[in-house]
């Protein structure tokens, strides 16, 4: 008779897309954090944190690449309220922009017009996971919603600029790349018209044309797709306009429909960009008029940024940058960082983008009705912090952990709290020894697995004398790989302190450490 099996244990793994932060990259991203925290706060922006669950009507269709409102969010439906027909469908938020709108509209008699905030917190994205592609990461947004003057997108821009050197992203290794969706809408209305035939004529001259039933595709499809440009190239984007084309990974995804003239003509339009913003705009109005709105607006923004001191080392116009995003109507930005890094197969490429944003004047107008213009930016935190690492800004040294009070006598728990609490009154991080303390070497690999700097012993012979013994960790383990006798003189790697003098010398000894 076989044995009965015992209860099915659940696996110990992060789910795919998902990752677990401990220590070092906890306290590194919320420093970072702070840091921009406090250029947001000092440029007048209020905190503001909203729930992580929206309405799946709230949030709305904004994703790119996505046709349904529940596809790319984590969504369920709730129970249904009996006699009140079917539960609402609820979902995480995918960004910060959507949870403001409606928070715009929902107090709009009680919030100071214009509003300018920030908030800071995780999203979450159902898509597929990848190498440095997770569901769920952290993002860090700054909005004005009420203007509608070009000053508000210049601000933010350089708001941006100062928060990514607030964050340790030094000037000369980012660029913010501006541009104006209503630029690109003036481009399409006279290289495609056909793609924004919105009335019956006009989809029967492009059926016709293509001889195609029910060939359909919007502006929006156009800027999805070119949103890709970055990624897949020039061949690539008309691919993706035309015919389709085969990813990486040898599925095909399928083409919007275009001409290839057409095709090659948007793509022209990206690669249009000059030498100087100067130029660029002058490129700009050749392609579609001096009266253009999001020429006019890229040139009022340029301006402003350069009485505020930005130059072209810092925010260029680049028509290339569109958004993919459904929900930006006017001005877009992006911050790329320029600098080099290896990849996983040893080859230099161009770190990229780490923040994106834009304007937005018809998000807050699905809820009340009414035109409501905002403008912001979402800095993509995780990304920053790999970018910071990447430099060798941050994470080249473990952190340094607490001070350990070791346990020699059981009895005396009681006395090793207390020294614990005497140095954390002081601000010195402490924590006691709390396994079991039978065997000390344990409690010194304890402490070495905790990169801790100091260990503090007491035994019943040197509570009896009043003494403690301070260890220096940090020098013990470069004395045993051969410290000189000089440097052990100078800073012996134990030292023998009255009990009453144990927070001073620790503090000194923490100061002293290199």
């Amino acid at each position: 008779m076989a044995a009965a099996k015992g209860p099915r244990r659940p696996r110990a793994e992060t789910p795919k897309g998902f990752r677990d932060w401990f220590g070092a990259e906890v306290t590194e991203r919320n420093a970072m954090l702070a840091r921009i925290a406090a250029v947001y706060d000092r440029w007048g922006f209020d905190a503001l944190e909203t729930s992580a669950v929206e309405t799946v009507e709230a949030l709305g269709k904004f994703l790119p690449d996505i046709d349904r409102p529940n596809a790319g969010v984590f969504a369920w439906q709730e129970e249904a309220v009996p006699g009140g027909g079917s539960g609402d469908w609820l979902a995480l938020r995918y960004d910060m922009t959507a949870p403001l709108a409606r928070v715009a509209a929902q107090y709009r008699n009680d919030l100071p017009t214009p509003y300018r905030r920030y908030a800071m917190g995780p999203v979450w994205r159902n898509e597929k996971p990848g190498p440095g592609r997770f569901r769920q990461f952290t993002q860090c947004d700054a909005d004005t919603v009420g203007s509608a003057s070009p000053a508000s997108d210049a601000e933010i821009v350089a708001m941006l600029a100062e928060a990514l050197e607030a964050a340790g992203i030094a000037r000369g290794d980012y660029v913010v790349r501006v541009n104006d969706r209503r630029v690109l809408n003036g481009v399409l209305a006279r290289m495609v018209p056909d793609s924004l035939a919105d009335n019956d004529i006009g989809q029967s001259v492009v059926k016709a044309m293509r001889s195609v039933s029910e060939q359909h595709f919007s502006n929006e499809d156009i800027l999805r797709t070119i949103d890709k440009f970055d990624k897949v190239g020039e061949q690539g984007v008309i691919e993706l306009l035309t015919d389709g084309r085969k990813d990486a990974s040898g599925a095909f995804i399928e083409g919007l429909g275009l001409f290839e003239w057409q095709a090659t003509e948007v793509v022209a339009f990206l690669t249009s960009k000059g030498s100087t913003n100067t130029e660029t705009l002058s490129n700009l109005k050749q392609l579609v008029g001096d009266d253009n709105e999001g020429v006019a607006a890229l040139g009022a923004i340029a301006s402003l940024l350069a009485t505020m001191g930005l130059g072209e080392d810092r925010v260029i116009i680049d028509p290339s940058v569109v958004r993919g995003l459904g929900y930006y109507t006017g001005p877009v930005f992006e911050a790329e960082l320029t600098f080099e890094i290896l990849d996983d197969k040893g080859h230099k490429r161009q770190f990229g983008s780490v923040a994106g944003g834009g304007r937005y004047d018809d998000l807050v107008e699905r809820f009340t009705g009414q035109k409501v213009p905002a403008t912001g930016v979402s800095i993509g935190v995780d990304r920053l912090l790999s970018a910071l690492r990447a430099k060798g800004r941050i994470g080249q040294d473990q952190a340094t952990g607490p001070v350990v009070v070791t346990v020699m006598d059981r009895d005396r728990m009681g006395d090793y709290l207390a020294m614990a609490n005497d140095l954390r009154a002081a601000g010195i991080r402490a924590e006691v020894y709390l396994g079991n303390p039978k065997n000390f070497g344990a409690q010194m690999k304890y402490a070495d697995r905790r990169n801790s700097p100091l260990a503090i012993i007491q035994g019943s012979d040197e509570a009896a004398r009043g003494v403690v013994q301070v260890k220096d960790l940090v020098l013990g383990a470069a004395l045993a790989a051969g410290a000189s006798l000089e440097e052990w003189k100078d800073r012996p790697a134990q030292a023998e302190v009255p009990r009453a003098d144990l927070v001073a010398r620790v503090r000194a000894m923490l100061e002293q450490a290199p």
